[in-house]
Parts: structure tokens; C-alpha cells; sequence
């Protein structure tokens, strides 16, 4: 599973769901501000729309904790199965 606000990798097949304020057991890649930690939403002007990505791959990424969202992209090439996105809408009130 990648976010790409915050990114997870090498998440194991064994998840059918992940409960709300936790996070899945996996690798941690790069997020946006350039850590390993997550912050939320928090967009500086108006409403924004945040992308959530899903892949299911044939292989595992020989990829280390701290990936970039470009290595991580470039590793899935030739091993993505099937994916999905979703799409949300947050705006500070």
C-alpha cells in the first residue's frame, strides 16, 4: 500500500482492513515533508483535494525504510496487478 502523503510499503496481503488512527505494520517511505511521520490534512488556503494509492503487486520492493515516492514508483514498474484511488476533500474551518 502506498500513500503518498505518507508513504507504507512491503504491507503484507494478511490486511483486510486497518482500523481508524492506526497504522499498518510495514516500511516506511518518505512523505511529502520529507520524514517518516505522519501530520494530516492541512491544506494553507482553501480546500484541497489528498490522493490515497493502492497497489496490489506480484513481488515484494527490495527497497529500504526511508524510499522516495520516486523510488518507490520506480520499483512497482512491471509488478503492479491491480490498483485503486481514492480521492478526499479537506478544508480547515
Amino acid at each position: 500500500m502506498l500513500l503518498f502523503n505518507k508513504s507504507y510499503f512491503f504491507c503484507r496481503s494478511k490486511y483486510i482492513a486497518i482500523a481508524e488512527g492506526a497504522e499498518p505494520v510495514g516500511m516506511h517511505g518518505l512523505g511529502t515533508a520529507n520524514n517518516l511521520s505522519y501530520k494530516g490534512p492541512c491544506p494553507p488556503d482553501r480546500e484541497h483535494r489528498y490522493f490515497f494509492k493502492l497497489y496490489a503487486l506480484d513481488a515484494m520492493l527490495a527497497l529500504p525504510e526511508k524510499s522516495s515516492k520516486q523510488q518507490i514508483e520506480q520499483a512497482m514498474k512491471g509488478h503492479i496487478l491491480d490498483q485503486t484511488e481514492l480521492m478526499g476533500v479537506y478544508a480547515r474551518k
